[in-house]
C-alpha cells in the first residue's frame, strides 16, 4: 500500500491551529526548528487519529525553551531517564511533550528501560536522535516550518511495505530495552503487520529475557508494562496476539498455564474442532467477528477477550480420560472453578488490573473469574427450566457482568463444534429468547421493574415476624413476577396469602 505525505502535512498543518505555541515559537526564535516526531507521524500517514503528540526543538538552548514554555502554559521537567518537557499548553487539557534532540546510552546492559543516561543537544542533527528509537516506523519526523519527512531509516518504506523492522541491529535494539520485545508484538498486532525477519528472529531470541532480574533480585521489566503491552495487543487483534505470542515464546514465558491446553483432547462428541487450544483460538475468533459485533452492537474489551482466552485453562489441570480414570468420555470437571483460580493468579502476577478503570483495557479480578467461573451455567441445566429469578440474579443483575457472560458463552458456543458441524447454540438462544420476554415487563425501560413487595410489606400483609420465611416468600413472589403471572401488589399479596402454609 503507498501512504501519501499530503495527509500527514495536512495533519501538521492543523496542529498548529490545535498547539498556537508553535506559531509563537517561530516568531520568538526565527533560528530554530520544530519537528513532530514518534508515532503521530506513522499515525498520520496511516491516516489514523491519535493522542500521541510528541514534539522535538532544534537549535534553541534548554533554559530558553523552558522560559518560552513557562510563558505559554504549564511545564515541568521529567528529569535525567527521559529529558523531556511534560507542557500542558495553554487553553488545552492536553499535555505533551516537547524535547531538545538526545541521545541515548544504556549504563548497565541490563536491558531495563530506565537504565539509560540521556545526552541532550540543541545543535545534535534530528537523524542522530532518530537513531535511537525502536521500530523504523517509530523514527521519522516532520519539520513543522517547511513541511518536510525526515525519513533516515526508510520507515515510510517499511510502513508501505507492512514490515516491523528495527532501527539498527534488532538485538541491540531489544537487549538496550526489553520491554521493546513486547512493544514490537504490540505493534504487529496493531497495525496488522509482519515481521522483517531477522527483527523477528531478535525477538524470539530474546524473549526470555522480558523474565530478567537486575542484581538485587528485581524484575527489569515492571510487569505493568507487560500488562499493558498484553492487554493491548489482545483488545487490538486477539487472535494474532493469540499466535504472536505462542510463536515468539511470550506465553512460554509470561503464561506458561495456556500451553498446556496444546493437545489436551477434549470429547469428539462435542468438540470435533479439536483440542482446548484449538477451541480457545477459535473462541477468539469469534470474539473478533463482524457476528459478535451484529449480535452485541459493541465491541469487546479486555475483560471479554481475557474471558475467552482463559475460559477453559483449567481444562487440562482436570482432564480426566477413560483410559486412566474409567470415566465414561473425557471429563473435566470443576475446570470452572480451577479456572477461575489460574485467572486470579494471572492477574495478579502480571498486574493486569493495574490500567486506569473506565478504559477498554481496564480489568477486574473478580469480574474476570466471575465470568471463568460462570461460564458452563447454561451447560448444568435446561434453560427452560431455569427460575426466572435465577436468570435475573446472573444476567440481569446490575451488580453483575451479565452481558458479558452472554458474550463469553456466544464465543464458547460457537466454538464448540460437534461432528454435525453446526455449533451448538440452542441454549443460548433459549436464553436470549427468555431474556426479551422478562425484558418486556420493563415497558421500555433499561431495567426489570423492582419488587412489587417489600420485606416489610410482606411481614404486615400476613402478619408475620422477620425471619427465613420473609426471604423465601419474597423469592417465591420475584418468581411469579418476572414469569408474568402477577403484575400488582394486590395480586401480589393474594399470592401470598395462598401460599402462608407452604412458603419455598
Amino acid at each position: 500500500m503507498s501512504y501519501s505525505t499530503d495527509n500527514l502535512f495536512h495533519k501538521v498543518k492543523q496542529l498548529r491551529s490545535v498547539f498556537p505555541f508553535l506559531h509563537h515559537f517561530e516568531k520568538s526564535f526565527p533560528q530554530g526548528e520544530s519537528y513532530l516526531v514518534g508515532g503521530a507521524v506513522r499515525d498520520f500517514l496511516l491516516g489514523r487519529e491519535t493522542k500521541d503528540t510528541d514534539f522535538l526543538i532544534r537549535k534553541v538552548s534548554a533554559s530558553d525553551l523552558r522560559h518560552f514554555l513557562n510563558c505559554h502554559g504549564k511545564v515541568h521537567f521529567v528529569g535525567k531517564n527521559f529529558g523531556v518537557y511534560k507542557f500542558r499548553p495553554d487553553d488545552t487539557d492536553l499535555e505533551i511533550d516537547v524535547a531538545l534532540p538526545r541521545t541515548e546510552r544504556s549504563f548497565s546492559n541490563t536491558g531495563g528501560y530506565r537504565d539509560f543516561e540521556i545526552y541532550t543537544d540543541s545543535d545534535l542533527p534530528i537523524e542522530q536522535d532518530l537513531i535511537r528509537r525502536d521500530f523504523t516506523i517509530n523514527a521519522m519526523a516532520v519539520d513543522i516550518t517547511r513541511l518536510a519527512l525526515i525519513d533516515p531509516f526508510f520507515g515510510l518504506n517499511d510502513l508501505e511495505a507492512g514490515w516491523i523492522r528495527a532501527v539498527g541491529d534488532p538485538a541491540v535494539r531489544f537487549s538496550e530495552d526489553y520491554s521493546r520485545l513486547l512493544r514490537g508484538l504490540r505493534f504487529a498486532c496493531q497495525l496488522r503487520f509482519q515481521f522483517e525477519p531477522s527483527t523477528w528472529a531478535a525477538l524470539c531470541q530474546g524473549i526470555s529475557a522480558i523474565n530478567a532480574k537486575d542484581e538485587s533480585g528485581a524484575l527489569i521489566v515492571p510487569r505493568e508494562t507487560i500488562a499493558k503491552e498484553l492487554l493491548r495487543a489482545l483488545v487490538c487483534d486477539p487472535v494474532r496476539m493469540f499466535d504472536l505470542w505462542d510463536q515468539s515464546g511470550a506465553f512460554a514465558e509470561l503464561i506458561p498455564e495456556l500451553l498446556k491446553m496444546k493437545g489436551c483432547p477434549q470429547p469428539e462428541q462435542f468438540h470435533s474442532e479439536g483440542d482446548v487450544w484449538t477451541h480457545t483460538r477459535l473462541a477468539l475468533t469469534h470474539l473478533a467477528s463482524p457476528a459478535f459485533y451484529e449480535e452485541f452492537q459493541t465491541e469487546f474489551d479486555a475483560e471479554n477477550a481475557l474471558s475467552v482466552l482463559l475460559h477453559d485453562v483449567g481444562k487440562p489441570y482436570t482432564i480426566q480420560t477413560p483410559e486412566k480414570d474409567g470415566v465414561d468420555r473425557i471429563r473435566f470437571n470443576n475446570h470452572d472453578t480451577v479456572g477461575a483460580a489460574l485467572a486470579r493468579q494471572l492477574v495478579e502476577r502480571l498486574k493486569l488490573a493495574s490500567l486506569p478503570k473506565g478504559t477498554r483495557h481496564a480489568v477486574s479480578e473478580d469480574t474476570l473469574a466471575w465470568l471463568i467461573q460462570k461460564h458452563l451455567i447454561l451447560v448444568h441445566g435446561e434453560v427452560d427450566a431455569m427460575r426466572a429469578s435465577t436468570i435475573e440474579k446472573y444476567f440481569l443483575n446490575p451488580d453483575r457482568p451479565g452481558r458479558k457472560l452472554m458474550q463469553l458463552i456466544f464465543c464458547d458456543g460457537n466454538a464448540t463444534v460437534p461432528p454435525s458441524q453446526v455449533p451448538e447454540m440452542r441454549h443460548y438462544q433459549q436464553l436470549k429468547a427468555r431474556l426479551a420476554k422478562m425484558m418486556l415487563l420493563s415497558q421500555g425501560k433499561a431495567d426489570l421493574p423492582k419488587p412489587l413487595l417489600s420485606g416489610r410489606d410482606v411481614m404486615a400483609a400476613l402478619d408475620i415476624t422477620s425471619g427465613p420465611d420473609v426471604g423465601a416468600f419474597l423469592r417465591l413472589l420475584r418468581e411469579e413476577q418476572l414469569s408474568g403471572r402477577i403484575t400488582n401488589c394486590e395480586e401480589a399479596i393474594a399470592f401470598l396469602k395462598g401460599q402462608i402454609k407452604r412458603p419455598v
